[in-house]
């Protein structure tokens, strides 16, 4: 058996640190996950006037319930999804002049959704370039609250930023959701909103959100789910078996959900209250899965699914199209590019069993891709990475941890 300790959430981290922005006091966030996309949301912060303190072991952030101290603010989001959709959220309910702008990569993805709720609830803003896309400039003026409807069904991060704060209005918030995905993430966020002293009601598709404190939080970060999938996904195919400590069935991330995609394939899952162990079959069953709520898993499947018996159909997840590449697409012609037979369309990709010839993996700049194709190198020789220092985004010390784990297996 091979332990593998992975660093924090990324989602659970972007979270933590709005819920500690808007708080009345300071947060310490213990185990923090440090990497390009947590460190520039923590940056952002700072930029937008909140005091924060970045040591190995634990961050704090000092908040203010009235909004970012900073009267004014041009805020550099990098590539970072979380930030680009949560902060000019917290913003928007403060008081002054803010700008959010973000990478060339970060640009090209949606807030659209976002900015027309905001603007549904009296915000002044303006897309400086493309309608819908970053940069954007807000002239917050505080939130009164009220009702409004938004379309989630690209992200989910929408949804969220809207819930988180939903709480900094002068009479809270009730949201009329028409369409979601990633439903998981969702209750992440309500669950974490709870922890700091805010319930959100939901009756099916409507979230009440109240006017009310978020109380800061000595809050101890998990380990991040959707990056323990490559090494669940290794021990799969390989027939090896990795257990993943701080992940368990009461996890918040609804990622360890791909564990169970990987039982259905045959391999042996143990969940434990503290951890959970995968041990790969002797061969990989072909399956058809529906990841709508298990998406950002979508490209460690597509990794490992040529290994298997027959063919792997994963359905409804149009929404990878518009994340940090079209992952769908990214999958398939990297596939492909190892001799791969894949049909795809709109929202889904079949993968026929096949054996991967050696090749140069496209990441797209894309954290995921990179590390879902070093799975699929595990047995298959030539394969390398045209940018593999993208995994900073969300775990930086990948390759080394993941070289130790093939050392270990002697592959």
């Amino acid at each position: 058996m091979t332990i593998v300790r992975i660093p924090g959430s990324k989602s659970v981290m972007a979270r933590a640190l709005f819920l500690a922005a808007a708080a009345d006091g300071t947060t310490v966030l213990r185990h923090p996950l440090r990497s390009d996309d947590t460190e520039g949301f923590a940056l952002a912060l700072q930029a937008l006037g909140y005091p924060v303190t970045l040591d190995d072991e634990a961050w704090t952030v000092t908040g203010n319930p009235a909004g970012p101290p900073a009267g004014s603010a041009d805020v550099y989001c990098r590539d970072a999804g979380t930030a680009a959709r949560f902060l000019p959220a917290l913003a928007a309910a403060g008081h002054g002049h803010f700008r959010f702008d973000a990478s060339a990569q970060m640009r090209r993805r949606p807030v659209g959704p976002l900015s027309e709720a905001l603007r549904s609830l009296g915000v002044t803003l303006h897309h400086d370039e493309a309608e819908g896309h970053l940069p954007v400039t807000i002239d917050a003026a505080g939130i009164t609250g009220g009702d409004l409807r938004l379309d989630a069904g690209l992200s989910s991060q929408f949804l969220t930023a809207l819930l988180l704060m939903g709480p900094l209005t002068g009479q809270g918030l009730r949201i009329h959701v028409t369409d979601m995905v990633s439903v998981p993430y969702v209750e992440m966020t309500l669950a974490m909103m709870a922890r700091f002293g805010v319930a959100v009601e939901r009756d099916g598709s409507v979230f009440v959100v109240p006017a009310a404190a978020y109380s800061p939080q000595d809050y101890v970060v998990e380990p991040d789910a959707s990056s323990a999938s490559y090494f669940f996904a290794a021990a799969a195919v390989a027939g090896r078996t990795v257990t993943v400590p701080g992940l368990s069935s009461s996890s918040l991330q609804g990622d360890v959900r791909f564990v169970h995609v990987l039982e259905r394939m045959g391999a042996t899952v143990d969940i434990a209250d503290d951890s959970i162990t995968v041990t790969g079959p002797p061969k990989l069953n072909g399956v058809t899965v529906n990841m709508r709520d298990i998406s950002d898993t979508v490209p460690t499947l597509a990794a490992i699914a040529p290994f298997a018996d027959g063919p792997v159909r994963i359905e409804d997840v149009y929404n990878i199209r518009v994340k940090e590449s079209d992952r769908l697409e990214a999958c398939a012609s990297n596939l492909r590019a190892l001799g791969i037979r894949v049909e795809t369309g709109r929202d889904w990709l079949e993968i026929h069993p096949g054996v991967p010839a050696g090749a140069r993996i496209a990441c797209h700049a894309d954290h995921r891709i990179a590390m879902s194709f070093s799975v699929t190198g595990l047995l298959t020789d030539g394969i390398t990475l045209d940018d593999p220092d993208c995994v900073k985004k969300t775990f930086p010390t990948f390759h080394r941890v993941f070289a130790e784990l093939r050392q270990g297996w002697d592959l």
